[in-house]
């Protein structure tokens, strides 16, 4: 245990004070690390064999390069991009203000339904905020909402993306422990609609409170509500092939990421949003972010490759059994590290640094590993939005010149309580994460 110890000090200090990717520094150490288990000294430092941790290293990178399911990374995230270039976003928002907008708080709540929408087919919170700011608030402008609740709105409901499926941090989670895909994005389902119902609520106290916040606008004629869906059936429609096909067991992930992809290409050519430059930048994009996802995820299964072997999940589960805590107690504990690390730490980084640590505890405890992913993730949005990081916020005020960060956390509050609200629930009843996998697969 001593050696996984100083070698997740090491990682800390090599990714906070040097800046070192994490991706590189999680595979540093680990290399390190295993050639500390194989008798590296300082006195035998130019003396010792790296053929061993060297050797047990290359492994990895290969046998993950060469993983089948893994092909679900990039192709997901290439269906995002072509959704992206496909300019979804304003028709996703314009049917969401044509049936919310006429009540108080209603384009705040338009929002939110859109950045849901948005995100779970673009799988990028931080992605979904850019892209909804520059849709959504110069309309909630227009009828005078406060830059509180408008920025708000956007910040709080682009977190949604990395918990309704398809998420690309449900999938890096299942590959780090090992967990059914399928489960997991059945088991983010329930959670994403219910975060959804909250935010909204949270918007109905804004305006309850604050009725000047988020005026009403104009009531539209059904037939315009109506009309304002045809731009948006296709790929709602692509949507539920998609997971539809995931859940009932038709597809693969991995076979319907391809479905995704293509689909949303033919999307996107049928709304002729897509010439040579577009789909060269998509592709390079897709590119870049896969590569980029791989290089983090090689690198973390070296790390927790390395803290198996040096004993660190057994002698933590010894240490935490020292206390004589309950189980659930013991997952207060692990829930608050979360809340705490999520003020300091961006979201992959987070999960990256702390899963492969904690989820065999979290197992031996016997605790279900697809409910513990939702609530890692769950933790993990509510980082997004959590000062003094809270990536969404400063990704937004980025975009919003006239938006200070300050004014945006002042906004979140209610939207954060919100949150806390959901990861209570999931934590103490289970079964709204684990409903629908139980019902569809076990």
């Amino acid at each position: 245990m001593f050696e996984s110890f100083i070698g997740f000090l090491i990682l800390l200090s090599l990714i906070l004070v040097f800046r070192v990717p994490i991706g590189f520094a999680m595979g540093a150490v680990g290399i390190v690390g295993f050639a500390a288990l194989q008798g590296l000294t300082f006195d035998n430092l130019f003396e010792f064999s790296w053929r061993g941790p060297i050797s047990l290293a290359s492994n990895r990178i290969i046998d993950t390069a060469q993983e089948y399911g893994l092909s679900v990374i990039p192709l997901f995230i290439l269906m995002g991009n072509f959704v992206t270039k496909a300019n979804l976003s304003g028709d996703l928002y314009r049917a969401s203000h044509a049936f919310l907008g006429h009540r108080k708080g209603g384009l705040s709540m338009a929002t939110i339904v859109a950045c849901g929408g948005f995100s779970a087919i673009c799988g990028s919170s931080l992605a979904t905020s850019a892209t909804m700011a520059k849709v959504a608030m110069p309309p909630m402008k227009k009828y005078g909402y406060s830059n509180e609740l408008a920025s708000a709105s956007i910040a709080a409901g682009s977190t949604l993306g990395i918990l309704i499926p398809p998420s690309v941090i449900l999938l890096m989670y299942g590959i780090l422990t090992e967990t059914s895909i399928r489960e997991l994005f059945a088991a983010g389902f329930i959670p994403g609609m219910l975060g959804i119902g909250l935010y909204l609520l949270a918007t109905r106290y804004v305006v309850w409170r604050h009725p000047e916040a988020g005026p009403a606008g104009e009531p539209l004629p059904w037939s315009e509500r109506l009309v304002s869906l045809r731009n948006v059936w296709g790929v709602l429609l692509l949507f539920a092939i998609v997971m539809g096909g995931i859940y009932l067991g038709i597809f693969t992930p991995s076979e319907a990421a391809g479905v995704g992809a293509g689909g949303a290409f033919v999307i996107a050519l049928i709304r002729k949003s897509l010439n040579l430059d577009a789909l060269f930048h998509a592709l390079i994009d897709t590119g870049r972010t896969s590569a980029m996802l791989f290089t983090v995820l090689i690198g973390a299964l070296i790390f927790s490759d390395f803290i198996t072997l040096a004993g660190l999940p057994a002698e933590l589960l010894a240490f935490v059994q020292s206390f004589e805590l309950s189980p659930m107690g013991i997952m207060l504990i692990i829930v608050a590290i979360y809340l705490v690390l999520g003020m300091v730490f961006e979201s992959l980084s987070m999960i990256l640094l702390t899963v492969p640590i904690f989820y065999p505890l979290v197992q031996s405890l016997g605790f279900d590993l697809v409910w513990f992913g939702i609530l890692v993730v769950v933790v993990t949005e509510i980082s997004l939005i959590t000062p003094p990081v809270g990536m969404n916020v400063f990704v937004l005020s980025a975009v919003l010149d006239d938006v200070k960060a300050g004014t945006i956390f002042k906004g979140i509050v209610p939207f954060w309580c919100a949150d806390m609200i959901r990861l209570a629930l999931i934590l103490f009843v289970s079964s709204i994460a684990l409903f629908l996998p139980e019902i569809l697969y076990r």
